[in-house]
């Protein structure tokens, strides 16, 4: 088989540009999954007849069973070959979405998602590999900016395409739609990718390893979602998973450490450029997506905005992105990758910053304008990032170490989600007792009362006034703890060293 360097030459000229296309768009299918049904919770709840809150597992439940399967990614592939795990993950994860659609009850829906995730997981890491050898060397830094452009737009899509197909249709589309795309992308994978197949041998199967993989990343999951309805460590049962996923983390690390085999390759984190990129990757996307998920439910409840509407505001964000992408690619080949980060992540520290101002009267822009400005930022984080975590690397753990990274940034979506929503509920609760105990009641009771309402009437307009209000408290309170993130991720990228200029001109090439 080829080796990665020129693995390229197995596919002709013609057709690259289309093998890429290909790949973006797989990778773009599954990362848009993750905050397509954001928007479209309320509106899943009230079909199902379940609350908010327990809707929010149909993100968290994607999320981290995508969380499991990325890091298997580099395993994976050594066992079966990259481009037969491409295919037979992007059929798995249309067969799940056509049961997500189908789903009759919560339970159904949750599990489908799981399995949703764990066909999708591999996808992300095994795409960014391939785009290494489907490309040449001098056109390797577009192929891996035009992935990373994937990465940002799924996301960011994902609550205006959800918004729109939950407002016109039902909530049940915004799975169907994956099945045309997956087949098409299957199909092209199938003619396009076969050349490129990568070299397997009978790695040993760490099921050790995987079990504990598994079991400490399901405690801490449930311990996020449930400790939102349990009081947190007021519940023995949220002590209990605390602890189950504190001590299988340090059984995990210690046994990965020392397996001759490992399921996941923990060594890579030697490098110090790759251990600093994705922690800054893990917290800016943790914060970045902690937005994408109060922004839409804060707008759709308490400010009365559409599916649609609450989407588009948080999809300006993509829109923006789109025209500084290969910008940013160019740029992180040129310059210090570090500079690109830290004055970029620093911008989204800004836009945080100025988002923790809103008040409830503000008008559409006045939400949407952050968001538009904040994407002009997130190429520069996101593709630059991409260069530091993987230059230093040898070919032969690249897949591993994407593996590693998306799950990094996969596992700080899930924890982001239920940390964001659990601080936001919480701040709500102080900001209204706060509100209640300021407000001049009697007064406003008396006004109400002269203005022809009657007393139960004015009790239920001040009630909702205050709830409104503290509400958009709450969310001016979540903005801030962004910030301070932000502002601290822009710092630690500089612990990382400088990178090396790349001779091939893409990231991972040597």
């Amino acid at each position: 088989m080829n080796n990665q360097l020129d693995a390229y030459r197995m596919i002709p000229p013609s057709r690259r540009l289309f093998a890429g296309f290909i790949l973006a768009l797989a990778n773009f299918i599954v990362v848009l999954d993750v905050t397509i049904a954001n928007v479209s919770v309320p509106h899943i709840a009230g079909n199902l007849g379940i609350s908010p809150t327990q809707g929010t597992w149909v993100i968290t439940s994607y999320a981290v069973a995508e969380a499991i399967t990325v890091p298997l990614a580099g395993w994976l592939s050594q066992r079966f070959g990259t481009v037969r795990l491409m295919i037979a993950s992007l059929s798995g994860f249309g067969f799940f979405s056509l049961m997500c659609g189908l789903s009759p009850t919560l339970g159904m829906l949750v599990v489908c998602r799981v399995g949703q995730g764990i066909c999708g997981g591999p996808i992300m890491p095994m795409s960014q590999t391939l785009m290494l050898r489907v490309f040449p060397p001098e056109a390797r830094a577009k192929a891996m900016g035009l992935w990373a452009m994937t990465t940002l737009l799924g996301p960011a899509s994902g609550p205006i395409i959800g918004g729109l197909i939950s407002d016109s249709w039902s909530w049940h589309w915004i799975f169907f739609i994956n099945i045309p795309v997956v087949i098409f992308a299957v199909s092209a994978a199938i003619s396009l990718l076969r050349p490129i197949e990568t070299e397997t041998r009978k790695v040993p199967i760490d099921r050790v390893g995987l079990a504990l993989l598994i079991f400490w990343i399901g405690c801490l999951q449930l311990m996020l979602d449930l400790g939102r309805e349990r009081d947190w460590f007021g519940d023995p049962m949220i002590v209990a998973l605390a602890i189950c996923a504190g001590l299988g983390f340090a059984m995990f690390v210690i046994w990965e450490l020392t397996d001759e085999h490992p399921i996941v390759d923990l060594r890579i984190f030697r490098h110090r450029s790759f251990t600093f990129g994705v922690l800054t990757l893990a917290l800016c996307f943790g914060s970045y997506f902690a937005s994408i998920v109060v922004i839409p439910q804060w707008l759709q409840v308490s400010m009365g905005y559409s599916a649609t509407r609450a989407g588009f505001t948080v999809a300006l964000t993509a829109i923006a992105a789109l025209t500084t992408s290969q910008l940013a690619a160019k740029l992180a080949m040129k310059s210090d990758a570090r500079l690109l980060v830290s004055l970029a992540v620093a911008w989204l520290g800004v836009n945080a910053l100025w988002r923790s101002h809103w008040v409830s009267e503000a008008d559409f822009w006045t939400f949407a304008s952050p968001q538009l400005v904040q994407g002009f930022a997130m190429s520069f984080f996101v593709v630059p990032l991409t260069t530091i975590t993987l230059t230093s690397l040898p070919p032969s753990q690249t897949a591993s170490a994407a593996g590693l990274q998306n799950f990094l940034r996969t596992i700080s979506i899930g924890i982001a989600t239920s940390l964001a929503l659990t601080y936001w509920e919480n701040s709500q609760r102080v900001a209204r007792t706060e509100l209640a105990g300021s407000l001049q009641a009697d007064d406003v009771n008396r006004m109400l009362s002269s203005s022809g309402f009657s007393a139960e009437q004015g009790r239920q307009i001040i009630s909702n006034l205050v709830d409104r209000e503290a509400t958009t408290l709450a969310i001016n309170h979540t903005f801030l703890v962004t910030a301070a993130i932000f502002f601290f991720a822009a710092a630690i990228v500089w612990l990382a060293p400088r990178p090396k200029a790349v001779a091939d001109g893409a990231p991972g090439g040597h």
